[in-house]
């Protein structure tokens, strides 16, 4: 490989490191940490659901959103729980 094509690829591939660096961030941001996930998803056992899919913050950091947790009752939920104390803000059946 010459020099002005090795030189392209490592700006190509730094340029790419740069610009998705920024959106991982901004994704893992609404993520919760593996000791929230943990405590979230005691939670919601303690509650009676038995699975769930994506857990993120919203509402500027201040509820976790739970989507698709599925009840004692066979049905799927979303769910808002408070951030603080993890209690149950909203539930909306989902199926």
């Amino acid at each position: 490989m010459t020099r002005t094509k090795r030189d392209l690829l490592v700006a190509a591939l730094a340029l790419g490191a740069v610009v998705a660096t920024p959106i991982a961030a901004a994704q893992a941001d609404d993520d919760p940490t593996p000791q929230e996930r943990t405590q979230i998803e005691a939670a919601l056992r303690q509650m009676g659901f038995t699975s769930w899919d994506d857990i993120e913050r919203e509402d500027d950091g201040r509820v976790w959103e739970v989507d698709d947790a599925r009840g004692a009752d066979g049905h799927k939920y979303d769910l808002k729980l408070s951030v603080g104390d993890l209690r149950e803000i909203s539930r909306k059946r989902d199926d």
